[in-house]
């Protein structure tokens, strides 16, 4: 063997070890919780207890149920609406402050857009249920304008499910997006305009191109995080558009059936496959030739 091959299986077994903790860490918090799920949705709840029986009759009632599909749709529809609004607002937010904010404000600009994260999940649920109350900021400023003779429904409904989950991933996205942004090299932004290029067409064909994979993993965090959670639903949007996280809540809080619970939760991560899927397609660069 020489040396080349020696020092090669060296940095393999070196390599090796150095990830051997965090494969171990995610096989016993991660695959193998997953496996025992699998399992645990494969069986049933009886009147005397669990039913260990393989079968699929817990899938089969998840899609024969219209009241658990509507959860499902319901979760995709807010997840995805979340998302797009997310990016809307975000995105500028980002490229205003890699391209327009001078270096040394950069760093103060920062600490504002993660000033949300610091701040607990459920306070900012329930300020955002007291600005958009009845009697809340939102309705005393509609009513005070002219725009609305009495209060409009905007607690306890998708909107301020969407209004709520905003708030918080839209600086998500701007962190992620901005980080990709300062990744762009100026050279190319300086070669667009010395080629004649204005700055929307900059813009369109530079930068915008440049940013995808950056879109794209801040969309598939924002996606993740919203289709997964069910306190800013349960909170904002209460019992009026049901979301899958909080149908799997109540089958093991209210009815204590696992089983069924772990069935709908691996529908759920099934949902979120795919998305990751489409999001590592988005993120995957072309090599150079």
């Amino acid at each position: 063997m020489d040396t080349g091959e020696r020092a090669s299986r060296t940095d393999a077994v070196r390599g090796a070890a150095w990830a051997a903790p965090a494969v171990l860490v995610t096989a016993a918090f991660f695959l193998l919780p997953l496996a025992v799920m699998a399992l645990w949705s494969l069986w049933t709840r009886t009147a005397g207890g669990v039913d260990r029986t393989l079968t699929l009759a817990n899938y089969a009632r998840f899609f024969g149920e219209s009241a658990l599909v509507a959860a499902l749709f319901n979760s995709l529809e807010t997840a995805a609406l979340v998302t797009v609004v997310s990016l809307v607002v975000g995105y500028p937010v980002a490229y205003a402050l890699a391209f327009h904010v001078p270096a040394r404000w950069q760093r103060l600009a920062l600490v504002l857009a993660i000033l949300p994260f610091w701040t607990s999940y459920v306070v900012r649920s329930y300020a955002w249920l007291l600005v958009l109350a009845p009697n809340g900021v939102v309705n005393q400023t509609l009513i005070g304008l002219g725009l609305t003779e009495g209060p409009v429904r905007i607690a306890y409904t998708m909107t301020a499910t969407v209004l709520g989950f905003t708030h918080f991933f839209a600086m998500l996205v701007a962190l992620t997006v901005y980080a990709g942004l300062k990744r762009i090299n100026p050279r190319l932004l300086l070669a667009a305009r010395d080629l004649g290029a204005g700055a929307v067409s900059t813009f369109l064909r530079v930068t915008l191109p440049l940013s995808v994979p950056a879109i794209a993993t801040s969309a598939f965090l924002t996606f993740v995080l919203a289709i997964g959670d069910y306190i800013t639903p349960q909170i904002l949007g209460g019992n009026t558009s049901l979301v899958l996280p909080q149908a799997i809540l109540f089958q093991i809080g209210r009815r204590g059936d696992v089983p069924m619970a772990s069935a709908m939760s691996l529908v759920l991560m099934a949902v979120i496959l795919v998305a990751c899927l489409v999001a590592l397609r988005a993120t995957r660069t072309e090599p150079a030739r």
